[in-house]
């Protein structure tokens, strides 16, 4: 059995970074179409049982449980420690988690799938399989089983994971999944984004509903 949580912030201090180029309520907007794009993900990931939410926004919680997720509306103490508190709230002793965070619009579930593919690839148990980001961040940890390691979400995590996974003896396996390596918090990230074929459907159409054009190639 595999579940994953995916932890949302309240949506009025979301995407602060990306205040230069849309209104608090586009913003607001494109949160809710990225949180729809990874869920919708998520739930075609064949070795995934169910998909639950944790946020203290209860307009998150809603579109949460109208996508088919379980929402957790709950105080938010840290990324972290909402994180885990979500796994022991929702999990049970044995099971793997798949931790996702919620500016991963571009996700898809044939390279979900793989994080699970990597973990029963591996000859020792407990183990962790990491997602990284490019900018050094983690952009999906599966651990099984759940308690594996802690989690070391924020800045640099990609290598406060390996650290975690080290100083525990825990084996861990990194796997680079081009869906899942853009984070997007900042313009660039967008245009990035925007520029690649794949995942993130809605949050494409709520970019051009709202108005976001890429800058120009350059082809001096």
């Amino acid at each position: 059995m595999s579940f994953a949580v995916v932890p949302i912030k309240h949506l009025s201090r979301s995407k602060t970074r990306l205040a230069s180029r849309l209104e608090r309520d586009a913003l607001e907007q494109l949160c809710l179409a990225m949180l729809r794009d990874i869920l919708a993900a998520l739930q075609k990931t064949p070795s995934l049982d169910r998909v639950v939410v944790v946020t203290p926004d209860p307009s998150v919680a809603e579109a949460s449980e109208a996508a088919g997720a379980i929402a957790l509306l709950r105080e938010d103490p840290g990324l972290n420690e909402s994180i885990d508190a979500a796994i022991h709230e929702a999990g049970t002793p044995g099971e793997s988690v798949l931790v996702v965070l919620g500016d991963v619009a571009g996700a898809l579930p044939e390279e979900v799938e793989r994080l699970f593919e990597t973990v029963a690839e591996a000859d020792t148990h407990p183990v962790v399989a990491l997602a990284p980001s490019r900018d050094g961040g983690t952009a999906a940890l599966l651990r099984a089983p759940c308690d594996a390691i802690a989690s070391c979400f924020g800045p640099d995590s990609a290598a406060r994971h390996r650290e975690a996974a080290c100083e525990r003896g825990v084996t861990l396996r990194e796997i680079a999944l081009p869906s899942l390596d853009i984070d997007l918090d900042h313009p660039e990230d967008i245009d990035d984004f925007l520029a690649r074929p794949g995942g993130g459907e809605e949050t494409r159409r709520t970019l051009a509903n709202l108005g976001w054009t890429r800058p120009p190639e350059n082809h001096t």
